[in-house]
């Protein structure tokens, strides 16, 4: 299961926790780190695919589906997966997932006080003792990169998501290398109810996964097979 907060009355208490832990973790451990931020020259970003937000920063994600629509959102998620991976996997970890040196965005509710956190710290960065622990990417990258990795981050499977799928996504995999697809809109249809039952750990509402990937990719057309047979080998590599 995700690691959302369910209980309302709860909220405030531990949106407070983690917003206290998230910054505390991120001033004591990238302090330790061998690699910090300081010492990463910023990537740019392209970012014309995505439509404009204005001058002024926002306080809310503008490129989440619902607002912006499915095809900028996916968008946002292609261009922020590679802002991230440039300029931020060294420190948060490949894919988002931290190895404890700094705060596992993840777990960042896709909610405007969690992004209110993100955006602040993405255009101001933090400097510790006179020392740039995270450099202030808002100027170097935009606010349009911004919003594209935090839409990337926010649709992150939560830990342990596909546990319980990972025996039927194999055996979908094994087929499609093997051509024995007999009904493949049906192979598909599993692919996208596999993907609507993975959970992120930003509470968002659909998690990009390999099953979320796969069903994107595959058709009835067997020359799809074979690429969504790869995405699923190496997704499920990772997920493991």
């Amino acid at each position: 299961m995700g690691k959302r907060w369910e209980d309302p009355m709860k909220n405030a208490v531990k949106r407070t926790a983690l917003l206290t832990a998230l910054t505390t973790t991120l001033a004591a451990a990238v302090a330790t780190a061998a690699f910090a931020h300081g010492d990463v020259t910023p990537q740019p970003v392209n970012t014309d695919a995505l439509p404009d937000v204005g001058e002024e920063w926002l306080t809310e994600n503008p490129y989440r589906a619902e607002e912006a629509g499915e095809e900028v959102w996916l968008k946002a998620i292609e261009i922020g997966s590679s802002g991230f991976n440039q300029n931020c996997a060294r420190c948060h970890g490949l894919g988002a997932v931290s190895g404890g040196l700094a705060p596992d965005l993840r777990y960042l509710e896709a909610e405007e006080y969690g992004d209110e956190w993100f955006v602040e710290r993405f255009q101001l960065g933090m400097t510790q003792n006179g020392i740039t622990k995270m450099p202030a990417f808002g100027e170097l990258l935009g606010q349009k990169a911004a919003w594209a990795i935090r839409t990337y981050i926010e649709t992150r499977p939560d830990d342990g998501a596909l546990d319980d799928h990972m025996t039927r996504l194999i055996e979908i995999r094994d087929h499609l290398l093997a051509g024995d697809v007999d009904n493949p809109t049906g192979v598909q249809e599993e692919l996208a109810n596999i993907a609507a039952d993975v959970e992120t750990g930003s509470g968002a509402p659909v998690a990009d996964s390999v099953a979320f990937e796969a069903a994107r990719n595959m058709t009835d057309d067997p020359a799809t097979w074979k690429h969504t047979a790869d995405l699923l080998t190496v997704g499920l590599s990772a997920a493991e």
